[in-house]
């Protein structure tokens, strides 16, 4: 019998000839980043709230404490561009919901996360809380918490949260990714439950209760707008946008913002192009056809496909990389840094971090390979006008002091 690696292995050959729509970092020009930068960067804590550190792992075999040739992440290239702590993204994409697989491969994607971390101590270690990160930090180590992205169960049973949070588990997205989960109404699927259920809201309060995070990035506004109601602890959009630049139901509107703000949370921006410059938004999707967040074909692309079937079927486009644009429509880091300065006005600065979605598809400003050019984004902000208290803040500090609140 094929193991499941075996078993992939000889489906991606036959997948491999599919056109992806990534991008080739390999040409792009480094851009020259200033001494002051440099000095303030290796200075900050950079605690990146979204990272899709071993997709390309679990699928395709591999260690996240090697360097890769391919993608935008790993743990040495991480080091090089300073990051000291990540949300560890446990992702379940929406193929594995139509034969509710979900959980099945939650597990396995939890199991293997662990298994990489313990394979990996001498660079990174599993964070619980605040003090945690202290800890790994003082070791010179990155702190690595693990977050669901997607859904860990469609029904949110509160007992298999209640197994996870014990393995581990520090933060759940409540929507399924782009689907609805059957208690809580996703960004970018017809409205099921007009938010949250009563099941929900008793979901909320027990995320409460163990001290975890409660990850709104991709919910639907009216989820949104209940779980700032229910929550009593602030609660984190770990990669987002802003909506008044470009207007998707993936990005956020500033009144559910300012709410997050008060609520005492965390808005962290997604490093991509897609969520923050709509000249190249427009762009991409007038050559895809279609939206980023349109998953309308999955149901008859996995229909009666085994576990191992859809994870062959998945493999091929991990690492998620982005895609290759013309320079006439490519975003600059200035241009990114301008619409995080947006949200600084909007709902100040304690209130704002950085969740790249590294490995997860974003298309990264002109001159950016990977992780390693972080420091760009640091010189963008200084030549915009931005202390050097203001940048710490950013890179890790209002995360960190979030992160040390819910998790007590």
């Amino acid at each position: 019998m094929l193991t499941r690696r075996q078993f992939i292995g000889s489906s991606i050959a036959s997948l491999h000839g599919a056109s992806t729509f990534a991008q080739e970092s390999a040409d792009r020009i480094v851009h020259q980043v200033s001494s002051r930068a440099l000095k303030i960067h290796q200075h900050a804590f950079v605690f990146d709230a979204h990272v899709h550190a071993l997709d390309r792992e679990f699928y395709d075999g591999g260690s996240m404490g090697d360097r890769k040739s391919n993608g935008q992440w790993d743990l040495p290239r991480a080091r090089e561009g300073g990051e000291g702590a990540f949300f560890l993204s446990v992702y379940v994409p929406e193929e594995y919901y139509p034969s509710r697989f979900e959980t099945r491969q939650t597990l396995r994607r939890l199991d293997h996360a662990l298994r990489q971390v313990h394979e990996n101590q001498n660079q990174v270690e599993l964070a619980l809380n605040g003090a945690d990160i202290d800890r790994i930090r003082a070791k010179g180590k990155i702190a690595a918490v693990l977050d669901i992205e997607g859904s860990y169960d469609l029904d949110g049973d509160l007992g298999i949260l209640r197994d996870l949070h014990a393995l581990g588990l520090r933060s759940a997205q409540l929507s399924a990714h782009n689907w609805n989960q059957n208690y809580a109404d996703s960004c970018c699927s017809v409205p099921k439950s007009n938010g949250l259920t009563a099941h929900g809201r008793e979901l909320i309060r027990e995320m409460n209760r163990l001290g975890m995070v409660i990850n709104i990035s991709h919910s639907g506004d009216d989820t949104i707008s209940q779980v700032l109601d229910i929550s009593e602890r602030p609660v984190i959009a770990t990669h987002h946008g802003l909506r008044n630049v470009n207007d998707i139901p993936r990005n956020m509107p500033d009144g559910l913002m300012k709410r997050l703000a008060d609520k005492g949370g965390v808005f962290c921006f997604q490093a991509g192009s897609e969520f923050n410059y709509l000249k190249e938004y427009k762009w991409l999707t007038a050559e895809r056809g279609k939206t980023f967040f349109d998953t309308t074909s999955i149901p008859e692309r996995v229909k009666g496909k085994s576990l191992y079937e859809v994870d062959a079927l998945v493999a091929p486009s991990f690492p998620m990389k982005g895609a290759t644009v013309p320079n006439s429509v490519a975003m600059t880091v200035d241009d990114w840094v301008a619409v995080v300065d947006r949200a600084i006005n909007l709902i100040g600065e304690d209130h704002v971090g950085f969740g790249s979605d590294f490995d997860g598809g974003p298309t990264l400003a002109r001159g950016m390979r990977d992780v390693r050019d972080l420091s760009m984004i640091t010189d963008a902000m200084l030549r915009r006008g931005f202390t050097e208290e203001r940048i710490r803040k950013f890179w890790g500090g209002n995360l960190l002091r979030v992160f040390r609140q819910i998790t007590l």
